[in-house]
């Protein structure tokens, strides 16, 4: 998508011009009705638009408006027109016209603050997302139109400038829901990591350890879980120093199961296919690492991403081995479906154990047992630590990404504890399973402040109502970490 700030709307092909909640026109837009004789208006009282928000009514221009084509859309309350409720509003105009045939959307935001117009054209392009790289034979009406977007600002410099800030977190979202929604044939283990290598162009330093250096390390209930595979399985490591030399770092961990059948205790076969996205904590991760290089970000961060498919055969791990983890306590694997706690209790080990970091905070689609408890609209948030934990929470809100905190009592232990291994892989059947699964993996922390961000609920969406956030992939968590690191912890 192609973005431009532009000093006027002359001879706009569609103008969006917001609209309040009572059908109070904003900016351009009282000047357009009073040009077309109060035509905007009488397309509003003839309509159901009264300006809510995530609402549009698309006019042909009347006469006397220079534009091709009017988008009137919602403002919401004008009391509450935030950062949010302009990204919605922008989205929103975006989907309205993007089948239309026209080729540019210019968006009046004269009015508003250079920061204002820069976020507005942030938003319009994570609406514009869609991830087509397979689709071959999409009919022309079915193809979105819209190859530009223009926004009118009082200071076109100012608002390029602000656009510029946010753009390398429009980076990282698309590169996070590219990912997500590659299919588990072209995005295995190997492929990942080398997509992850190439993100070197943007000043990460990036490290690969392959099977052998994984073994040698002791990386062993991370490899347990992929050695019914063919696929090699990986862990790429990341660095951005951009804060002072010999600063601790901040540290994000992620499950990768590029592919995840659920092993010996296989899955079932209904929905199996969209287990493709279990690796959607590692792209987080990879999405905010990708954001702190582009944006140059003045932090010291580390991340670490357990690559691995998870799959039945000869070879695989079987519903009772005891396997020894990288920190030196065994574990008894109770059900191979459960292989994403495996996978980041030696990723966390590793982590604290080189890095030393201030906090780890790891992302996982780990558990189905969180979308029992929080439905498909919440991420699980699980803490040793207030001060981590409220940083995340309240960082989420501000991007629109929703997160509520779970508890980890110390009661529950007993749930995980193995009588033949220093832990279980489980705990006693379906009650709790998002908390035990977050217990299991206190244990391997060392005690470092640690968060643990179930994202099962969040990382995938079938009937998305947010514009800025497509069907399928959302890229869940790159903007909430990315926000969190600038509130709370960049120099």
């Amino acid at each position: 998508m192609k973005i431009e700030f532009v000093a006027s709307a002359k001879e706009a092909e569609v103008l969006a011009v917001l609209v309040h909640e009572g059908r109070a026109f904003a900016g351009k837009g009282a000047d357009l009705d009073t040009a077309a004789s109060g035509g905007l208006s009488r397309a509003m009282t003839a309509s159901r638009f009264t300006g809510g928000s995530n609402s549009t009514l698309v006019v042909p221009a009347p006469a006397g408006c220079d534009a091709g084509v009017i988008v009137l859309t919602g403002a919401g309350e004008p009391g509450k027109f935030d950062d949010l409720a302009l990204e919605t509003a922008a989205g929103a105009a975006y989907h309205a016209v993007k089948l239309s045939g026209a080729t540019s959307l210019t968006f009046d935001a004269a009015h508003l603050s250079a920061d204002q117009a820069g976020r507005a054209a942030f938003a319009a392009r994570l609406a514009s997302y869609r991830f087509l790289k397979y689709r071959t034979t999409l009919k022309p009406e079915k193809t979105p139109s819209i190859e530009t977007i223009k926004v009118v600002a009082a200071d076109v410099k100012a608002a390029q400038a602000a656009y510029d800030k946010l753009s390398p977190v429009a980076d990282a979202v698309e590169f996070s829901r590219d990912l997500v929604s590659e299919p588990a044939n072209v995005l295995y283990p190997e492929e990942f990591a080398r997509r992850v290598k190439a993100l070197e162009k943007l000043g990460l330093e990036v490290e690969i350890l392959g099977e052998k250096e994984l073994e040698k390390l002791g990386f062993r209930t991370l490899l347990a879980v992929g050695q019914g595979s063919v696929r090699e399985s990986q862990v790429a490591i990341m660095k951005w120093n951009g804060g002072m030399k010999g600063d601790q770092p901040i540290a994000f961990v992620g499950k990768g199961v590029t592919f995840d059948t659920g092993g010996i205790s296989i899955k079932p076969a209904d929905g199996m296919e969209e287990m493709k996205w279990d690796m959607g904590g590692s792209a987080a991760v990879t999405g905010l690492m990708h954001a702190l290089a582009g944006r140059k970000a003045k932090v010291n961060a580390v991340g670490v991403i357990g690559l691995v498919e998870n799959m039945p055969d000869g070879n695989a791990q079987r519903p009772g081995d005891v396997v020894m983890s990288l920190s030196g306590q065994s574990v008894e694997v109770l059900n191979t479906d459960a292989e994403g706690r495996l996978v980041l209790a030696d990723c966390l080990w590793y982590t604290q154990e080189r890095f030393k970091p201030k906090f780890m905070l790891d992302l996982a689609t780990l558990t189905g047992a969180m979308i029992v408890a929080l439905g498909l609209e919440y991420a699980g948030v699980f803490s040793n630590s207030d001060e981590l934990a409220n940083n995340f929470l309240a960082a989420a809100p501000k991007v629109g990404e929703n997160a509520w905190r779970m508890p980890i009592p110390a009661a529950y232990e007993r749930h995980i504890d193995s009588p033949i291994a220093d832990v279980k892989n489980t705990g006693n059947g379906r009650a709790g399973g998002s908390i035990t699964a977050a217990l299991f993996l206190q244990r391997f922390t060392n005690g470092v402040p640690w968060a643990h961000i179930d994202i099962a609920p969040t990382a995938w969406i079938k009937d998305s109502k947010n514009p800025t956030v497509p069907d399928g992939a959302v890229g869940w968590g790159v903007r909430t970490l990315d926000r969190m690191v600038a509130d709370s912890y960049e120099a």
